[in-house]
């Protein structure tokens, strides 16, 4: 059974279609990259998948449940996390005290929220855990204001794993990050595949069709394609919509 299916979803903003009777299905397991040009979409429909906008119409199940109707943080407690495509981080706090907090927030620990949560021991031993899956133990220490843009998408990889998540939705992590720096990421998301069932929106189509089990082609608020990488990248209509020379 498909861990993620979405059917006939709908998001207009004003006359705006943004998602136009939109379908899509991920297997449990598979890293599944959504492409696409600017403005076809990809952002709004990540983000009617977390929770973060309502659809109009339409359905999305996870693992049989229909979630379209709960709000963000339900859906965070059934599994299904996200990253955002612009950085979302607490600059003031450390790399560890981003990362225990988002532990606390999936256990819901009596914890002061404006306490030090670093300081409990069992949301401490999750976040190293949590930093050592992204190669960041050794900045545990460092207020994350402070970090290089690649290690804050570092560290917001390892705040959305904290939650423990059965799906993950990645939003352009590569975004804005040097070359070295896109490396690693990639590295930390090719460690995860089959663990960690993945949706990742992306531009670097290099990185894409490294890392993809499948990929769907977003355009005007509906899929065009989906399939293997090298389908998708040989399909004569996703050239001509998007791919182009690219291919």
């Amino acid at each position: 059974m498909s861990l993620l299916v979405v059917d006939k979803l709908c998001k207009r903003y004003g006359a705006l279609k943004v998602t136009d009777d939109l379908a899509l299905s991920v297997e449990p397991g598979e890293l599944h990259a959504i492409i696409g040009p600017n403005g076809a979409g990809k952002s709004t429909l990540i983000a009617q998948l977390s929770g973060e906008a309502r659809c109009d119409s339409g359905s999305i199940r996870f693992d049989g449940e229909e979630i379209s109707g709960l709000p963000m943080h339900r859906r965070v407690a059934r599994g299904l996390s996200r990253s955002f495509q612009i950085t979302s981080i607490l600059p003031g706090f450390t790399v560890l005290e981003n990362v225990a907090t988002a532990v606390q927030a999936r256990e819901g620990s009596s914890f002061s929220f404006l306490g030090r949560v670093a300081d409990e021991s069992a949301l401490n031993d999750q976040a190293v855990t949590a930093l050592g899956r992204v190669g960041l133990t050794d900045r545990a220490g460092t207020i994350a204001g402070s970090l290089s843009h690649g290690e804050k998408r570092q560290l917001e990889l390892a705040i959305a794993l904290a939650t423990k998540p059965r799906l993950l939705l990645l939003d352009e992590p590569l975004a804005g990050t040097s070359g070295g720096e896109a490396e690693r990421l990639v590295e930390v998301m090719r460690s995860l595949k089959g663990e960690v069932t993945t949706v990742l929106i992306e531009h670097d189509m290099d990185a894409v069709f490294r890392l993809a089990d499948r990929v769907s082609v977003l355009v005007y608020g509906r899929i065009i394609a989906t399939g293997s990488p090298d389908v998708v990248r040989a399909d004569p209509q996703v050239r001509a919509a998007y791919l182009g020379e690219e291919a």
